[in-house]
């Protein structure tokens, strides 16, 4: 590759044909197209705050290597996703210590490390009642510890960038205060919390709730409860699993009015995502069963979801197939808003500086077909 190469694409928001300019892994200028309409569209790549898996591959299944992230890496490219920050799920502390070693050895990478924004760890300090809970395993709940995260944080080399917890603890505000005082966004999740608690966990600095509307009671109180707590609270951003089986469309389409400019499209993908429709076996669920509409289900509980299969590009185009989000809408949703949240500038965008981390894609029928990924201006994934 050139020192200077050139992609052209329709701009995804503005409709206009353009020219970007990529140079030592950064755009380095965008222009008016004046001549021939490409194809293809342009957008920013992908970013996924929350992927516990994908292809095959679970960070959180004993025995993970770097060479499965980065497998998963390069899976992840071919699915439009240029960043994603891998999620470790409650564990023994011992298992969330080796992944973090894992993720940390895989980066030493140069585009591993580019591709990976941090880690997200979503537990152990979560709620132990079940609902919230979720699959999260109960004897590995607890209070939260500032001492342990600390050793965490200090195996991950200051990579744990996200942390969903509980305020429901007693002593959770303080350690959300210390979170937030060494510079990691703190999201409400699997949580049972009084409304009072959530209020207080915001004032204390938490930004976000995590894959809002799931991971809760099957039955709440009317009101007041969690949910609407969250949604009233004007500083919190929400994050939603769009796959079409999590949260109902007219769920979807509230969360996103209320939550307008804060709403951010995660995959919270398990392993089974890629993989083609069957009978699984999963350390959490045990017999899952995968159909071919995407949905992932206990084998003897049909009812019950056994996590996510879908992809944040497919997430995507849910919202747009069900008339909830524009095209560019959508992909904002899912590039340039979690960049918002946490570095509190939408760093990922089509600019000139900024990285060169972006997809060329055509629309066909109801799907987004990516054609070139492109991350820190090389060709990552080809159609």
């Amino acid at each position: 590759m050139g020192m200077q190469e050139i992609f052209e694409g329709i701009h995804y928001r503005t409709g206009q044909p353009i020219e970007v300019q990529v140079g030592d892994g950064r755009i380095t200028e965008i222009r008016h197209k004046e001549i021939g309409i490409p194809r293809n569209h342009i957008a920013p790549g992908l970013v996924d705050l929350q992927i516990n898996g994908f292809k095959g591959i679970d960070f959180n299944e004993a025995g993970l290597k770097k060479e499965d992230v980065v497998a998963m890496t390069h899976s992840l490219w071919e699915a439009g996703t240029t960043s994603y920050y891998p999620t470790l799920i409650t564990n023994s502390d011992a298992n969330i210590t080796s992944a973090i070693k894992t993720i940390v050895q895989a980066c030493r990478d140069v585009i591993i490390n580019d591709s990976i924004g941090g880690i997200h760890l979503e537990g152990p300090f979560l709620s132990k009642e079940e609902g919230p809970r979720g699959a999260h395993p109960p004897e590995h709940i607890k209070a939260p510890d500032w001492a342990l995260f600390c050793e965490w944080q200090k195996e991950a080399e200051g990579w744990i960038k996200l942390i969903t917890l509980s305020p429901e603890w007693p002593g959770s505000i303080a350690f959300i205060k210390q979170c937030v005082a060494s510079g990691v966004t703190v999201s409400i999740g699997h949580t049972s919390a009084a409304p009072e608690r959530i209020a207080e966990a915001v004032a204390a600095g938490a930004k976000c709730s995590t894959h809002l509307g799931n991971a809760a009671h099957l039955m709440l109180p009317r009101h007041p409860n969690y949910i609407w707590e969250q949604l009233a609270q004007e500083h919190l951003w929400a994050t939603l699993i769009a796959d079409g089986f999590h949260l109902p469309d007219s769920v979807l389409k509230v969360f996103l009015k209320v939550k307008s400019g804060k709403s951010i499209l995660v995959s919270d993908s398990t392993k089974f995502a890629g993989m083609p429709p069957g009978p699984y076996q999963s350390h959490i669920g045990g017999e899952i069963e995968l159909d071919d509409t995407g949905r992932l289900f206990l084998k003897d509980s049909p009812g019950l979801l056994a996590g996510s299969a879908r992809s944040l590009l497919e997430c995507v185009d849910h919202l747009i197939n069900r008339g909830l989000a524009r095209v560019d809408e959508a992909l904002d949703m899912a590039s340039l808003k979690p960049m918002e949240l946490l570095q509190k500038v939408p760093v990922n965008d089509l600019a000139k500086n900024n990285k060169a981390d972006f997809l060329l894609f055509e629309r066909n029928g109801d799907k987004i077909e990516i054609i070139h990924t492109v991350k820190s201006g090389k060709i990552v994934y080809s159609l």
